[in-house]
C-alpha cells in the first residue's frame, strides 16, 4: 500500500512544511499546536469494539461474514426487496445497500442517480419522485429479468423493515447527500434501535461519516477506499487521455491515500476499512488490526477469492453473488 508512514510522523512532516513556508519556529510551533488541539477536540472516538465486532461478526455467523453487493445483484435485481430476500435465502449474513434520493426527498434504495442501467425508465433520480419510481420495473435489465419481473425500487424504510425481519446485517453505502443520509439513517435508528447492533455505515466520502458520526456518534462506521480511484478506473485503465491530468490526479491519489490511512480514519473514528480486494493482503490485514479497525474486502466473486479470504486472511467480504462465480466487479 502507498505512503504507509507511520502515524507519529504527521505532525513532523506538517512541522517541516510550513517551517520551509513561513521560515519562522514561532509561525511552526503555533500552527503545528493549533493541528494537534483541533484533532483532539474534533475527532471522533470509536464505538465500543465489543458492539463494532457484533456488527461484523453477528453470534452464530462464524468468523467471516458473506455480505452481498447490493443486495447480490448477480443473483437478484441488484438493492431490492428480492435481493435482499435471496441473500438470505443463499447464506448470507449481511447485504451492502445503496443509499439514494428521490425529487421529493424519500430516501431509497439505487446505487446510480439515474434509473437508465438497472430499469425500464430513463431519467435522473434528482427530478423522479418517489410515486414515479414506483411506475417502474427494477429487474428489466436483469439477467434474471424473467424471474423477478415488476420488482420495485423499494424506500430505505421497506429494505430495513425486510433485513430486520430476516435478521440481515446491513452495509449501508452512502454515495453523497450527508446531511439528508445522516437525517434519514438517524431516523431509522431512533425507529429500529436494534440497528445499532446489526448495521454499520459506509461511505467513500469521510464528509458523509463525519456528519454521520456528528448526527449520532453510536453509529458504527466505515470509510471505503480504493487506491488510484482518481486517476484510473478498476481494471486499472487511466481515466484521462490529458497526460498532465493523468499525473495530477495520481499525485492527488497518493494525498488521498495516505490521508485515508493516517488522518481521516482516525478523524472519523471508524470501526472497519473497505477496501477493493486487489489491496488486502495479510500484512495490511495488520495494518489496520493495530489501530482497531477491521478490514472488509470488495466485491470477492470468485470461490477461490473466497476461499482465501474466509480460510487464510479471515476477513469479512462483499460479493455479488452468494451461489456461483460471476464477472470481476471495481
Amino acid at each position: 500500500m502507498m505512503l504507509q508512514l507511520g502515524d507519529d510522523v504527521l505532525y513532523s512532516v506538517v512541522s517541516v512544511v510550513v517551517l520551509l513556508g513561513t521560515r519562522s519556529p514561532l509561525w511552526t510551533v503555533g500552527i503545528v499546536a493549533s493541528l494537534y488541539l483541533f484533532m483532539a477536540v474534533f475527532q471522533f472516538p470509536q464505538v465500543p469494539s465489543t458492539r463494532a465486532q457484533q456488527v461484523l461478526h453477528p453470534p452464530g455467523s462464524g468468523r467471516v461474514s458473506a455480505v452481498a453487493h447490493r443486495g447480490g445483484g448477480h443473483d437478484a435485481p441488484e438493492n431490492t426487496l428480492a435481493a435482499i430476500r435471496e441473500a438470505s435465502k443463499n447464506g448470507a449474513t449481511g447485504v451492502e445497500l445503496d443509499l439514494e434520493f428521490t425529487a421529493d426527498g424519500v430516501a431509497i434504495l439505487m446505487h446510480d442517480d439515474t434509473v437508465d442501467r438497472t430499469t425500464n425508465g430513463s431519467g435522473p433520480l434528482s427530478q423522479m419522485r418517489l410515486s414515479e419510481l414506483g411506475k417502474l420495473d427494477a429487474a428489466a435489465k436483469h439477467r434474471l429479468g424473467d424471474k423477478f419481473a415488476g420488482e420495485k425500487i423499494p424506500t430505505l424504510e421497506e429494505a430495513v423493515e425486510e433485513c430486520v425481519r430476516l435478521q440481515l446485517t446491513i452495509y449501508f453505502d452512502v454515495k453523497g447527500h450527508p446531511d439528508e443520509a445522516a437525517a434519514a439513517l438517524k431516523e431509522l435508528y431512533k425507529k429500529h434501535p436494534v440497528l445499532y447492533n446489526s448495521s454499520i455505515v459506509c461511505s467513500f466520502e469521510p464528509k458523509v461519516i463525519y456528519r454521520m458520526r456528528q448526527s449520532d456518534p453510536e453509529v458504527v462506521t466505515a470509510l471505503t477506499h480504493r487506491p488510484w480511484s482518481l486517476s484510473r478506473f478498476g481494471d486499472g485503465a487511466p481515466r484521462f487521455t490529458s497526460l498532465w491530468k493523468h499525473h495530477w490526479l495520481t499525485l492527488m491519489d497518493m494525498v488521498l491515500d495516505w490521508a485515508h490511512h493516517h488522518v481521516l480514519w482516525k478523524f472519523c473514528g471508524i470501526s472497519a476499512f473497505l477496501v477493493q480486494k486487489n489491496f488486502v493482503s495479510p500484512e495490511y490485514v495488520q495494518y489496520w488490526a493495530q489501530r482497531g479497525v477491521e478490514v472488509v474486502a470488495w466485491t470477492v466473486n470468485t470461490k477461490v477469492e473466497k476461499e482465501y479470504y474466509q480460510e487464510l486472511l479471515r476477513v469479512n467480504y462483499i460479493t455479488d453473488s452468494l451461489v456461483e462465480d460471476c464477472e470481476p466487479h471495481y
